[in-house]
């Protein structure tokens, strides 16, 4: 998990290369990746055979929903949780996946929202 764009100024990320990270979980068959505060890295999208992921998107400092959506579609999980979006529109991210084959999306509500 690192940022590729986003940072306090130019050459400044808000994460770096090698200082965070993001989980691949094996339990036997099912494997479940955990992002981290991270932006769409090659990483991520490389990933193969995930079935279940947890997406981070809260910008600036990670993903925006449409970011996010765009990296899910890269590495293709069976199920994703949209998570960390602190007042992000997580059924934008939603839609933004509804064509994406094999993909579904599940979406949590946190106490007190309708």
């Amino acid at each position: 998990m690192y940022n590729l764009v986003q940072g306090s100024e130019p050459g400044n990320p808000f994460h770096h290369k090698g200082i965070g990270n993001g989980y691949v979980l094996n339990f036997g068959d099912t494997r479940v990746y955990i992002s981290g505060d991270t932006e769409a890295i090659p990483e991520m999208k490389s990933l193969k055979n995930i079935t279940v992921a947890f997406v981070c998107m809260n910008p600036p400092r990670t993903m925006s929903t449409i970011e996010a959506a765009e990296a899910v579609k890269a590495f293709r999980p069976k199920i994703v949780y949209p998570y960390h979006y602190r007042g992000q529109n997580t059924q934008e991210f939603a839609d933004a996946l509804k064509s994406t084959p094999g993909v579904e999306v599940r979406l949590r509500k946190l106490e007190g929202e309708q």
